[in-house]
């Protein structure tokens, strides 16, 4: 619970990085590019550490040679979330405010829910559909709710989130199968390193690599801390997260993402969301707590 807690406070300051690199020319395309490629390196080091005999604390023995089935969903789940999502989320940044950003990717864990149900064949309890109707609502709130003029703002970044959103839920649900098998470090760097060559041959197939040469030092400082203090390491957290409390325990543990990147976006951004932003916002954290609760254990009567 608390890597997963770690794992939300940090991926809850990408937007600030993001956009104090937007604000210096920088363009979502090759912020996403470069940070990924500078978190590969961290990745394939500890994944190579936890094939180590000696493994890393929590991850036991050396793990056993892998299934082509379990690499192959580790390659679709980076694809899916640190390529797709990624590029999404990103772009979306350039066109809302980080907050309204951060809450609306929360809604990830309803979607993991939802789908989870599907899967399963099962209809979702009265809970869970009562929680997942607040979510969206909450939703419409944070996009601007009645002010129309604000949500018609916010509708296509805000569409752009719900995307990035779908991406994380399809991480978590894949991550929550196959990180036993091949182990949280394992996983992260083989997703990561999946998401790395798309991204590359998508910066090599649309934009020009001479943007590189426009990137200044404090450019590439904020890119360093993205790749590794806001991706590295909290996709480290997370995925060790979800191998140790599963996909719905770590949920929990990240509704303390959207408050901090709240709190982070007034004091750096000088952003404020209005009241009905804010309502939304608390309406989203506050489902996922509902559609996260474990269930109560009934005692059999003797």
């Amino acid at each position: 619970m608390l890597f997963a807690a770690g794992s939300a406070i940090l991926f809850a300051s990408k937007g600030i990085f993001g956009k104090a690199l937007y604000q210096r020319g920088v363009g979502f395309e090759l912020l996403v590019a470069v940070r990924a490629l500078l978190a590969v390196p961290f990745f394939t080091w500890f994944a190579l550490r936890a094939n180590a005999p000696q493994g890393l604390p929590g991850e036991g023995a050396k793990p056993p040679p892998a299934r082509p089935r379990a690499i192959l969903a580790a390659v679709v789940a980076g694809i899916t979330c640190y390529y797709v999502g990624a590029l999404v989320d990103f772009w979306a940044l350039t066109l809302i405010e980080a907050s309204i950003e951060r809450v609306l990717l929360f809604s990830y864990p309803a979607m993991v829910v939802l789908i989870s149900s599907v899967l399963a064949r099962r209809a979702p309890e009265a809970r869970v559909v009562a929680a997942m109707v607040v979510t969206y609502a909450g939703i419409f709130f944070a996009m601007g709710g009645i002010d129309l003029q604000e949500l018609q703002q916010n509708l296509f970044g805000a569409s752009l989130v719900l995307v990035a959103a779908l991406t994380t839920a399809i991480y978590f649900l894949i991550g929550e199968r196959y990180t036993h098998e091949l182990g949280s470090t394992r996983f992260a760097a083989i997703s990561m390193g999946a998401s790395a060559v798309m991204l590359a041959a998508h910066f090599a197939v649309f934009r020009s690599f001479d943007e590189f040469r426009t990137l200044q030092a404090y450019d590439w400082l904020l890119l360093v801390i993205l790749g590794t203090l806001c991706m590295f390491i909290p996709g480290l957290l997370q995925a060790e997260g979800m191998r140790r409390a599963g996909a719905e325990r770590a949920a929990i543990a990240s509704t303390i993402g959207p408050p901090t990147t709240l709190f982070l976006a007034a004091l750096f951004l000088h952003e404020r969301l209005n009241g009905w932003q804010l309502l939304g916002s608390a309406m989203i954290v506050g489902s996922v707590l509902v559609l996260t609760r474990p269930k109560p254990v009934v005692a059999d009567e003797p």
